[in-house]
């Protein structure tokens, strides 16, 4: 079997990046050794929580950090050319690639592979100052931390998560969005995310398979059977108050247009490595976010009106957090803390399936 080229090397790893329910929008074309094209797409004609493409562009922004990382664990270094012609539903960017034996392998690149999302409760024992100091260091120029710790700060984003979740939970555009990226009985997806990563105990798990089954199911499960709250409790108001701190990564001015999105997907994955790297879990919290951004917009993300109004109560409550000039540069939003890493993931697609031949 034949040696893999460097940029299939490169390649192997920077599929490890985040993406929004495992999507992966994103596809290799290579050019010739050293130059390949990452051809980028969006899930906003189907996904509810990829408004304008903006989650799918941060996705991209992390897989080309991801890119960046990799090729300095083989002596190389990335450059990157954004297509001005390329529409940003199909964002396509060139890399080029340059031997740097001299050049220090950046040592987030380590940690690629063993990034990973854990949706159940963490340890509320408060961040240490070193490993705060180190994720705070590992963000670019233009970037900084917002952290929500202590007891109170806890209890507040715990509340908010809870109300955002009845939003997801109740609306049909998010349904659907469900029904597609969960794959049942699995501990790991390729291109999904595995249901005993949700978070949930068997028992709820059981009761949500059977409710997706169809619209009316669902329907029927929140009308009658309070079928909102177990979700509820153990995915958002337990793992909002089993944290050390939640965060907001604010950027210094609005994250407007593909570049400064691509720079942002960058930052949170810088970020969410250093997590990795000092041995924390993460979870990303980026629906309220989402959500508040539609109701700022007045964007009418659902034909549910009450989904609507719950948008800009949630707006409110984030506003109240951290401040109107905070959330509108906010990028990112999640929790840290200390804790096991989780028994099941989402893996990746194989390499063959994601290179343009």
């Amino acid at each position: 079997m034949a040696e893999p080229s460097l940029i299939e090397q490169i390649i192997a790893s920077a599929r490890w990046a985040p993406s929004g329910d495992n999507t992966q929008p994103w596809r290799f074309e290579v050019i010739d050794a050293d130059r390949f094209r990452v051809h980028g797409s969006d899930t906003r004609d189907w996904c509810v929580y990829d408004l304008e493409g903006h989650a799918s562009q941060l996705a991209v922004g992390a897989l080309l950090e991801t890119v960046a990382l990799a090729a300095s664990r083989v002596g190389h270094a990335a450059s990157f050319t954004v297509d001005a012609q390329a529409p940003d539903t199909h964002p396509i960017i060139e890399v080029a690639l340059r031997s740097a034996p001299d050049e220090q392998p950046d040592p987030l690149g380590n940690y690629i592979e063993r990034r990973v999302t854990q949706r159940r409760p963490f340890s509320s024992r408060p961040l240490a100052d070193a490993d705060r100091q180190a994720l705070e260091s590992a963000l670019p120029a233009g970037y900084q931390v917002l952290w929500l710790a202590g007891s109170r700060n806890r209890w507040r984003m715990a509340l908010l998560l809870f109300h955002n979740a009845h939003i997801r939970l109740t609306i049909r555009e998010a349904f659907e969005v469900h029904r597609r990226i969960i794959e049942w009985d699995a501990t790991t997806s390729e291109d999904r995310i595995p249901d005993r990563a949700l978070g949930l105990d068997a028992l709820t798990v059981k009761t949500m398979r059977w409710a997706m089954q169809s619209w009316e199911r669902v329907q029927f499960m929140n009308r009658w059977l309070a079928g909102t709250w177990l979700p509820r409790v153990q995915m958002d108001l337990l793992p909002g108050l089993g944290c050390a701190a939640h965060f907001v990564l604010i950027a210094e001015r609005p994250p407007e247009g593909i570049a400064a999105r691509l720079d942002a997907g960058r930052a949170m994955q810088r970020f969410w490595l250093a997590c990795a790297g000092r041995g924390l879990q993460f979870q990303p919290a980026q629906t309220p976010l989402i959500f508040s951004d539609y109701a700022r917009r007045g964007i009418r993300f659902s034909t549910d009106e009450r989904a609507l109004r719950a948008a800009e109560r949630v707006r409110g409550r984030l506003v109240g957090l951290i401040g109107e000039e905070n959330l509108v540069n906010a990028v990112y939003a999640g929790r840290v803390g200390y804790g096991k890493e989780p028994s099941a993931r989402s893996v990746r697609l194989p390499l063959e399936r994601l290179l343009q031949r």
